[in-house]
């Protein structure tokens, strides 16, 4: 027991004196970490090559980033299940409102209700004249002008033109010219048709708005079908009428090609080059056919030169990219007429045309485009789709003749 010591400058008797523990070194040991922690940061800041405030700045915008992206979730979250919720409340039917005696009340809306008109995609209007010479059996149909056509492009525009024949002696196609960028054309054009009076009661005009694209296949807007048995004669008709969807049943689908033209006047040189064809006809009972395109160039309506790709075996859609070259010179080439053709090859039994097509300065629609694209940028290819035609129709437009006879006078 300690002792008891008495002060002598205290004015109590007895003064407790405690002995005093030192806890210097208990609290030095706990409070080692918090420097160390402490110096580690700071060393860890002060490798980073940027300003005290700039490094706060950083870690603060960090956390508020992280903060917000929480915020979004939950929000994100909350939205979901309040949808889901309503969706549920919306779905549930009262029986005791429903007026029959079965469920079709339920399920069948009353007629004056259906919205027929609302399927009814807007296609534009076209309008257009007839006119019959009974003298020369010569049917006329005038194109006028469209009105408010389908965009068919991202743009919100076109590039339109008409396609004429009548059926079912789908003889004769005529096309107009393209308009650019425009849904409103005024074509203004007419085409003639010989068609004998007994016939023209049992055909059909059809006038077909496409819309032009020279890299891929042409678009269709609507089309417009008038029976010709309906039609009073005794004056011209001239009328507005809505376009309809185009029919699927009537017209053969007989597939595209895609070749580029080059003409250099100065070499005299017409290159050819047949790119790939798209959708051919099945030809062969497996459902393929063996196509290969046969190039014609007739001088004047006489066969002068011809050339051919190889077969593409089992395909409806072959790639060639095979070129020909001819020598016509610049004379030459206002009379010459390109045609091709794709052939479906048979080893054992005769080959079948599939399609065919002919362009040259008598030739029509995207066909004599593409011509005249040809010659006004000489030395430059001009690629382009086309849809082949049958080639009974191609034949009847243009009748070519025997071979040209004297062909040691013409420049090969």
């Amino acid at each position: 027991m300690p002792a008891l010591h008495s002060s002598p400058n205290s004015s109590h008797p007895f003064t407790t004196t405690l002995p005093v523990t030192d806890y210097s070194t208990t609290t030095h040991t706990n409070s080692t970490l918090n420097p160390a922690a402490a110096d580690f940061v700071n060393d860890l800041l002060n490798k980073i090559p940027l300003p005290r405030w700039a490094i706060y700045a950083i870690f603060v915008a960090g956390a508020l980033l992280i903060l917000i992206c929480c915020l979004c979730i939950c929000c994100k979250c909350c939205c979901k299940g309040n949808k889901k919720r309503h969706q549920k409340k919306n779905e549930k039917i009262n029986l005791n409102d429903v007026n029959g005696k079965t469920t079709t009340a339920l399920v069948q809306p009353d007629v004056a209700d259906v919205g027929y008109g609302s399927t009814k995609q807007h296609r534009g209007k076209l309008l257009y004249s007839l006119d019959y010479n009974a003298a020369q059996s010569e049917l006329t149909v005038g194109i006028k002008q469209a009105d408010g056509l389908k965009a068919m492009d991202l743009g919100g525009s076109l590039d339109p033109y008409v396609k004429v024949y009548t059926c079912p002696d789908k003889s004769k196609t005529f096309e107009t010219k393209v308009f650019r960028n425009t849904l409103n054309p005024a074509f203004n054009e007419r085409f003639s048709f010989q068609i004998s009076k007994s016939s023209l009661l049992k055909s059909t005009v059809v006038m077909q708005i496409f819309d032009f694209n020279r890299f891929s296949k042409h678009k269709i807007i609507g089309e417009l079908r008038v029976e010709l048995c309906n039609v009073d004669w005794n004056h011209v008709m001239e009328e507005w009428q809505d376009l309809a969807e185009p029919a699927k049943f009537e017209e053969e689908n007989l597939g595209d090609i895609c070749f580029s033209l080059r003409y250099v006047p100065t070499t005299s040189k017409l290159t050819l080059v047949v790119l790939e064809a798209n959708g051919l006809k099945t030809m062969d009972i497996g459902g393929s056919s063996d196509p290969y395109v046969k190039v014609q160039l007739a001088l004047d309506k006489r066969k002068w030169k011809k050339r051919k790709t190889s077969i593409k075996k089992k395909t409806l859609n072959p790639y060639y990219n095979e070129s020909f070259t001819f020598n016509v010179s610049f004379d030459q080439i206002q009379r010459v007429h390109l045609v091709i053709s794709v052939w479906d090859h048979d080893a054992v039994s005769r080959n079948d045309a599939m399609g065919k097509i002919f362009l040259g300065c008598d030739a029509s629609g995207n066909q004599l485009r593409h011509w005249a694209d040809m010659l006004s940028n000489p030395r430059r290819p001009v690629a382009q789709w086309h849809s082949l035609l049958s080639a009974e129709q191609v034949n009847s437009t243009l009748t070519l003749k025997r071979k040209i006879p004297l062909q040691n006078k013409l420049p090969f």
